[in-house]
């Protein structure tokens, strides 16, 4: 009886466990089974009870992980060891899918033979989010350097032409000052002229690297700004609906302010919009920012194209600030993009 209220308590025990727990003999049939392996697999214990270890691990694999138990049976080592070295192992469910799993082994010499224990933990979760931060890592390092391509091809066309051609006015005034004053002073506003295009060419690309009117005068002048200026020059009607006084501190200020830049961004590059509306709100204590054009729309289920970086940086942004970015759009039906960041603690 003592035996019996022992092995109760020790199933018991497996049972409550949140990670699967099995047991195979040395001919690795499997003996023990709790019920988050149970779980995990989708074999209940009366399914796999007696049966070989190798139906739950994809067909391919099976001929190394046999060879491995048994050299590990070898060793005599009984400490715990895990599994694939540094590798994530697959396990095989019922249904047919493969799935990555973190285990480890170990091993117990017991009157009947030896006892082999596997400990596992569908990892599943962690290896997506593993992959999709290096995937997002690698998109946002070629949004950084599309950007830097951006800026200096603006510098190169308008900034260093201009320069340019400037140097060469500034060669033909001196060669000519005395004998074409006309000539000279019909020049000289020619240069007057290209200067002032100069000037508002750099505060333009100095706004977009960082708009001065954010630290002057706050976020809601500054979206204010933003949506005028873009209406303006991409011949968009543009509306913006926003509470009066809205203000937040930094980092927020400057990630909203960025998420509606780039949203704009990407309608003025895809969307072939005649009207946006942009609207930013405090609702339950998140800021809601929308921005919705009546462009081209398309299928947010269809495959990106690679290098299509699209929403990348609204999403970092987003994340940056613990918000989180949704799209909503159809073929034909234009798009809205919402960001919804809790500001709460901001405030």
């Amino acid at each position: 009886m003592p035996t019996q209220n022992v092995a109760a308590r020790l199933a018991g025990l497996l049972d409550a466990a949140m990670d699967g727990i099995l047991s195979v003999d040395e001919e690795q049939r499997i003996v023990q089974y709790n019920r988050a392996a149970e779980k995990i697999f989708g074999w209940t214990a009366e399914e796999v009870i007696g049966r070989r270890l190798e139906m739950l691990i994809p067909e391919r694999f099976r001929p190394n992980h046999a060879g491995e138990v048994r050299r590990f049976g070898q060793t005599g080592v009984s400490s715990p060891r895990r599994m694939g070295g540094d590798r994530v192992i697959l396990g095989l469910r019922k249904g047919g899918d493969t799935f990555p799993v973190d285990a480890s082994i170990s091993l117990l010499d017991s009157p009947d033979g030896k006892l082999y224990t596997v400990i596992l933990r569908d990892v599943t979760e962690r290896v997506r989010a593993r992959e999709e931060l290096a995937t997002f890592a690698a998109e946002a390092t070629s949004v950084r350097e599309q950007e830097k391509t951006r800026i200096a091809r603006e510098l190169h066309d308008e900034l260093a032409q201009s320069l340019t051609a400037l140097k060469m006015d500034t060669i033909w005034l001196r060669d000519h000052l005395r004998d074409d004053p006309d000539g000279a002073s019909a020049k000289l506003d020619e240069m007057l002229a290209m200067l002032d295009a100069s000037v508002a060419a750099t505060r333009r690309i100095a706004a977009d690297l960082r708009p001065l009117v954010l630290d002057d005068l706050g976020l809601g002048p500054a979206l204010e700004w933003l949506v005028q200026n873009f209406g303006q020059r991409h011949g968009v009607a543009a509306s913006l609906e926003m509470e009066e006084d809205l203000d937040l501190p930094e980092p927020y200020a400057t990630g909203v302010f960025r998420i509606v830049q780039e949203s704009l961004a990407n309608v003025a590059k895809h969307a072939y919009a005649s009207h946006v509306r942009v609207r930013v709100a405090r609702e339950a204590g998140e800021l809601v920012l929308e921005v919705q054009d009546d462009g081209a729309g398309f299928d947010p289920a269809s495959p990106r194209k690679p290098q299509s970086l699209g929403l990348v940086g609204l999403r970092e942004r987003a994340q940056l600030m613990r918000g989180h970015v949704s799209v909503h759009s159809a073929p034909g039906q234009g798009t809205r993009v919402e960001a919804r960041i809790p500001v709460q603690e901001a405030a």
